[in-house]
């Protein structure tokens, strides 16, 4: 199946460059690019992509906020974050928005084309040095551990730490002596108790909670 896409940057030469590199990917298709974020999203109302791949700084409208209107008027449509540099916050608040990857600027064909499958199937993507940042500035929040805790099982608990820790579900099966089904179900459980979408947002929540690190 074919991966539409739509980019946002307000640097042409960036722009022009990423069409072409996207183009290049086997099964990619990009629909539209625009050079501000009230461009993306007329581009997302017209093309419905499944990816939009946007710059977090840009005129008119920027990445957070379009990434926030595309998650609630476009809900089919995954936000995948592409930037040179962003400050601790922007990069906290576009995960708050819904983004589903973030990368940085430098990223090769093949990580780009990694984060935007992962985000169109659902799955978060996050570059290495993106995710410590998230990390050390969630971490930096105030802690909420009897309010973001609360209503969460021993064993939810014990699996969100284990996510935290950068496990995945099979190892996390491995490390607690259980079918990585019953940790599916766990993962599951506290994913909808939290409110969470993706590892990336539960990476964060476990900081916060004061339950990580």
């Amino acid at each position: 199946m074919t991966l539409r896409v739509v980019l946002a940057d307000d640097q042409a030469v960036v722009r022009e460059g990423l069409v072409t590199l996207l183009g290049l990917l086997p099964g990619v298709e990009v629909v539209g690019a625009a050079a501000d974020g009230l461009a993306a999203l007329d581009l997302v109302a017209r093309h419905h992509p499944d990816v939009v791949l946007v710059d977090l700084r840009m005129p008119r409208c920027d990445g957070v906020e379009t990434t926030e209107r595309i998650h609630a008027e476009h809900p089919g449509t995954e936000v995948v974050v592409l930037t040179t540099y962003a400050d601790d916050e922007s990069l906290l608040a576009a995960l708050r928005a819904g983004a589903r990857g973030f990368l940085t600027k430098d990223a090769d064909a093949e990580a780009i084309a990694r984060a935007l499958r992962s985000a169109a199937a659902g799955q978060s993507t996050v570059d290495g040095e993106l995710q410590r940042r998230l990390v050390e500035a969630a971490a930096r929040g105030t802690p909420k551990r009897v309010k973001e805790i609360d209503g969460l099982t021993a064993r939810e608990i014990e699996v969100l730490r284990l996510i935290a820790a950068g496990l995945s579900n099979t190892e996390i099966a491995r490390t607690l002596v259980v079918a990585e089904a019953t940790v599916k179900t766990h993962v599951n459980h506290l994913f909808a108790k939290a409110g969470l979408r993706d590892r990336a947002q539960a990476v964060a929540f476990a900081y916060r909670a004061g339950i990580a690190g």
